[in-house]
C-alpha cells in the first residue's frame, strides 16, 4: 500500500508499507470435533475405537459359541439317528435270519415229510397203529439234521420208529431197514432187565440236545412222533 506524506519543503514523498490481508482463521478452526483439539480429542477417538472393535469382538465370539453349539447339537443327534438306524439294520438282520430258519424249517417239512406229535400217552405197538390210522407211521430219524429238528420240536419222551423186538440187539426201522446212524445217550441201549425193544426219543436222563434216544419196555405209556410222507 502506498501512503502520500508532505515534506517541510511542501513537496511530498511517496511510501510504501507492507500489508497482508488478513488470514481467514475459521478454516483452521472447522476441524473434526471429536478427533482435533490436542490430546484430549484423540484419546476420546482411541477410546471410541476401543470400543468398536471389542464390541466386534464380542459379538464375533457369540456367533463363533452359537455356531459351536449348534453344530455340538447336530452332531449329537446325527449320532442318535445312526445309533437308531445301526439298531434297526441289527433288528432286521436277525428278523430275516429267523424267518429263512423257519422257511427253511417249514420247506423241510412240506417237501419231505410231514410229522406230528400225539397228545395221548400208549404202549409202542399201540401208538404204531394210531399212526397208521391216520396213514402215517412212527417216525424214521435217517440223519443228525432230523434228530435236531425233532429235539427241538419235542417236549419230554417220544416213541420213534425202531424196535429190536424180531431179534434182540439188531435195531430195525418201521420201513424194514437197518439201524445206520444211531443217537443213544451213553450206556443206552442197555435192555434192563432183557425186557427193553422199543426206542424212543428225547430221554429224560439224557443231558445232550442231540444224543437222547434210549430203550424201554415196549408197553411203557409215552407220547408218540408220527411222520407221513408229503407225497402220500
Amino acid at each position: 500500500m502506498r501512503n502520500m506524506r508532505s515534506r517541510d519543503d511542501g513537496s511530498t514523498e511517496c511510501e510504501y508499507a507492507n500489508w497482508e490481508k488478513p488470514r481467514n482463521t475459521r478454516n483452521v478452526d472447522k476441524q473434526d470435533p471429536q478427533c482435533s483439539g490436542g490430546d484430549t480429542a484423540w484419546s476420546r477417538c482411541s477410546r471410541l475405537m476401543a470400543v468398536c472393535a471389542a464390541l466386534l469382538c464380542v459379538l464375533l465370539l457369540s456367533i463363533a459359541i452359537l455356531q459351536s453349539i449348534k453344530l455340538n447339537n447336530m452332531t449329537e443327534e446325527r449320532d442318535r439317528l445312526q445309533f437308531s438306524y445301526d439298531s434297526m439294520t441289527s433288528r432286521r438282520d436277525q428278523l430275516h435270519a429267523e424267518r429263512d430258519k423257519l422257511q427253511k424249517m417249514l420247506n423241510d417239512i412240506i417237501q419231505q415229510r410231514l410229522r406230528y406229535f400225539t397228545t395221548k400217552r400208549m404202549g409202542w405197538n399201540e401208538a404204531r397203529r394210531e399212526c397208521r390210522s391216520r396213514g402215517a407211521d412212527l417216525v424214521i430219524i435217517n440223519n443228525q439234521k432230523e434228530q435236531e429238528y425233532l429235539s427241538q420240536m419235542c417236549i419230554g419222551e417220544a416213541w420213534i420208529g425202531l424196535s429190536d423186538s424180531a431179534e434182540e440187539g439188531k435195531w430195525t426201522w418201521v420201513d424194514g431197514t437197518k439201524i445206520t446212524t444211531g443217537f443213544w445217550w451213553q450206556g443206552e441201549p442197555n435192555n434192563y432187565d432183557g425186557i427193553e425193544d422199543c426206542a424212543a426219543t428225547g430221554s429224560k436222563f439224557a443231558k445232550a440236545e442231540v444224543m437222547t434216544w434210549a430203550d424201554y419196555p415196549c408197553e411203557t405209556e409215552l407220547n408218540a412222533i408220527c411222520e407221513k410222507k408229503a407225497n402220500d
